[in-house]
């Protein structure tokens, strides 16, 4: 089962295929209407509906880079009994999530806003939207290395902006897994823009390059995602506190101490489960018919996998076309091979 692929995803590609079905993204989501787009997403909080209404060009985008963090996430895990998978609840409509505050919601929280981060910016330097562009502020700087700003560099200035305020409008800030979010949110946001590259062209007589040109581009999404899981593997446990004098307001500690987490940390509020059987408590769908690896030395063992309960062999022949030659003229003979294999799948 892939995440939250219900009628949470269902709705909103319904609005998404009528938008791509007519000639051009953005007029199509003016034809459509903003109440229609925006009115038909199932699981958009006020706020969002709101930013949907004034922006409705973006919301693809912003589905774009939701999907885009949830297929780095099943990268990342995809040898582990929680693969990036939960069962589905009214607040992870749209946005994924899992009901506990565990180190697997940190690091989805967290991919999942560096994803609409990523593809804000990617779309704004592609000229896919109204209200943002390339970042020319330094196009007339020359640097005492001799190059020059040029180019289209990627705009992570509004691409941060905008995912602050589409992001984290879903997330209260009277409650501890709200603090969470947003602060997972933030990370996941710093991991983009503190991994931006460079990228140059020579200028010069004779490919001499007396002169470069360079703009900022956005790191590969792979990179983001590991950078994501060892800060996962290294995140903390905080509680939630309440911060004394007249503007009482609730922050999270690192549990034990008394101290703030880092805004590079990742954050979580209680151990997770196994994972090993179903429950909705927790968001786990188990691990009862997961395919295993019985010869790996990985998180994927069957051992590790089944939780002991044992597994299933599964034996079956795969058979193809193999050694083709081309006979003159005009046929392909090919001779047929096989090979036996098994599969194994935790009962």
């Amino acid at each position: 089962m892939n995440l939250w692929n219900t009628k949470r995803v269902f709705g909103f590609l319904t609005v998404v295929f009528l938008v791509h079905s007519l000639s051009g993204a953005l007029s199509s989501v003016v034809a459509l209407g903003p109440d229609v787009i925006c009115n038909g997403i199932l699981g958009l909080y006020p706020r969002q509906r709101n930013i949907c209404r004034e922006k409705p060009e973006s919301i693809v985008t912003i589905w774009e880079g939701i999907q885009k963090g949830v297929r780095e996430c099943q990268y990342q895990f995809k040898n582990g009994r929680w693969n990036c998978t939960s069962y589905p609840t009214r607040d992870s409509q749209f946005f994924p999530d899992l009901p506990k505050g565990t180190r697997e919601s940190a690091y989805l929280r967290a991919i999942t806003s560096a994803g609409v981060t990523h593809a804000i910016t990617q779309a704004c330097s592609r000229g896919n939207l109204t209200n943002c562009s390339c970042d020319r502020s330094k196009n007339t700087m020359i640097t005492d290395d001799g190059w020059q700003w040029g180019g289209c560099s990627a705009d992570i200035s509004y691409g941060l902006r905008f995912s602050r305020l589409f992001v984290d409008a879903s997330h209260p800030s009277d409650n501890a897994k709200g603090l969470m979010n947003v602060h997972n949110n933030e990370v996941g946001r710093k991991i983009v823009a503190d991994n931006m590259e460079m990228e140059c062209k020579c200028h010069g007589v004779s490919g001499s390059c007396t002169m470069q040109t360079c703009w900022t581009t956005l790191p590969s999404f792979r990179r983001v995602g590991d950078i994501l899981k060892r800060k996962y593997e290294n995140s903390y446990q905080v509680e939630q506190v309440g911060r004394s004098g007249r503007n009482r307001k609730l922050i999270l500690k690192i549990k034990k101490t008394n101290r703030k987490p880092k805004h590079s940390h990742l954050v979580f509020l209680e151990n997770s489960p196994t994972y090993c059987e179903f429950d909705p408590e927790y968001g786990s769908l188990g691990t009862v018919g997961r395919k295993c690896n019985h010869t790996s030395t990985d998180t994927d063992h069957c051992e590790l996998m089944c939780c002991g309960r044992g597994y299933n062999t599964h034996q079956y022949t795969r058979t193809w076309q193999c050694n083709c030659k081309f006979l003159w003229c005009c046929t392909v003979r090919c001779n047929e091979c096989s090979e036996n294999t098994e599969e194994y799948t935790c009962k």
